[in-house]
């Protein structure tokens, strides 16, 4: 039994209440009339990074932004005793972190005069998951335009390509090196197409209980091995997370993607650094189409880098097909990273500032009953 049940139990309240509380995947907080916090439930410190215990002796002020409007919610809503909502509300700080918008639900509680009640609806994962339906809305569109460029395009390349090898047999050096180039820049033409037609493929992805840590460790393998050679590369990764239930191969081409693009963005600096972690994050739902059905998204996996960041306003767009921050890229790569995650009704995204970028994965876990498919995944080194 936790410090916080039992400081709880012995101030008389009843563990059913506490259960529903803890059950709300927002985060709840209750203020008394000193503006300490009374009661914080799991999701609450979550938010504010910190146990109950160290919230309940410490003025709520103290973790949110100085003259947040927060703070004159509270006074109006024990000034008039009823509810207040407020939408996006702006709490980011170095403590909360950068991005924190929220909703704000404030109460008065009857019984206790001078108490409030505070429920934090976040809308960056609300605003994410928006993002996200964009992201594979643009990958069915680059779906059809791959199925087009493969039928239109590819064969007049090889004709083009035909008429230049045999012009190549009867003119001078000089010209020679001008139909060199014609069959060069054809090659490459129909490498770019053979690439987008990866977003054609419909076929339904054949998945099974993965463990991430296993993908992740041949990722770093390969990395190590070739393009992040020089870089450090660490690892925070939480032991006891159930299977993923994805498929491998695919796994593997989407990190493989997001490290040499956190290598990249790291260049040859001395200090650079990529580190891979894993959390269990219960509370992400998304909904299916045409059903009721709610998909849990509560594995997360991460890429991070300390890299000079990604230019805000390619943020939001960074998963369309063709955007790139590479002079030489063809903004497929990411494109493709959305479209597999998406496969698996999974979301990624990614949150940058300077020297500080995640890429981050959310992914159901596996549902199978077996024992290979429920036990935790071990991870290497680690018994």
């Amino acid at each position: 039994m936790s410090n916080e049940i039992r400081d709880e139990e012995r101030k008389g309240i009843n563990s059913l209440p506490m259960a529903v509380l803890n059950a709300i995947q927002n985060p709840v907080i209750l203020v008394n009339e000193k503006g300490l916090v009374a009661f914080a439930n799991w999701e609450a410190e979550a938010f504010f990074g910190a146990s109950a215990n160290y919230l309940a002796k410490h003025d709520i002020s103290n973790f949110i932004p100085f003259g947040s409007p927060l703070l004159t919610l509270i006074d109006q809503v024990r000034e008039r005793r009823a509810a207040v909502n407020e939408y996006r509300v702006d709490l980011s700080s170095p403590r909360l972190g950068a991005d924190k918008l929220v909703d704000l639900y404030v109460a008065p509680v009857l019984s206790e005069p001078g108490s409030v009640v505070i429920v934090f609806q976040e809308r960056s994962m609300a605003d994410k998951i928006d993002r996200q339906l964009t992201h594979r809305a643009a990958a069915r569109s680059v779906t059809g335009l791959a199925s087009m460029l493969a039928h239109e395009i590819k064969n007049p390349l090889s004709g083009i390509r035909g008429a230049a090898q045999l012009l190549e047999t009867s003119v001078d050096d000089e010209d020679r090196a001008l139909t060199r180039l014609i069959c060069d820049e054809t090659d490459r033409i129909v490498s770019l197409v053979d690439r987008m037609e990866v977003f054609s493929d419909e076929r339904p992805v054949d998945r099974h209980p993965v463990n991430i840590h296993s993908v992740l460790d041949h990722v770093k393998a390969i990395a190590k091995a070739g393009f992040a050679r020089n870089i450090r590369i660490t690892e925070n990764y939480d032991p006891s997370l159930p299977p993923v239930y994805a498929n491998r191969d695919q796994l593997v081409q989407v990190f493989l993607n997001l490290v040499k693009n956190a290598a990249e963005a790291v260049g040859n600096r001395p200090e650079g650094e990529i580190m891979l972690t894993t959390a269990y994050r219960p509370g992400i739902r998304l909904s299916v189409a045409g059903t009721r059905e709610k998909i849990s998204l509560p594995l997360e996996f991460c890429v991070h880098d300390n890299g000079p960041g990604v230019p805000a306003d390619l943020v939001e767009h960074l998963f369309d097909p063709f955007i790139t921050t590479k002079t030489n890229g063809s903004g497929l790569g990411l494109a493709l990273v959305a479209k597999i995650i998406g496969g698996h009704g999974g979301i990624v995204e990614c949150d940058s500032q300077a020297h500080r970028t995640t890429f981050r994965v959310l992914m159901p876990a596996s549902k199978g009953n077996s024992a290979e498919d429920t036990a935790p995944m071990s991870i290497k080194g680690q018994s």
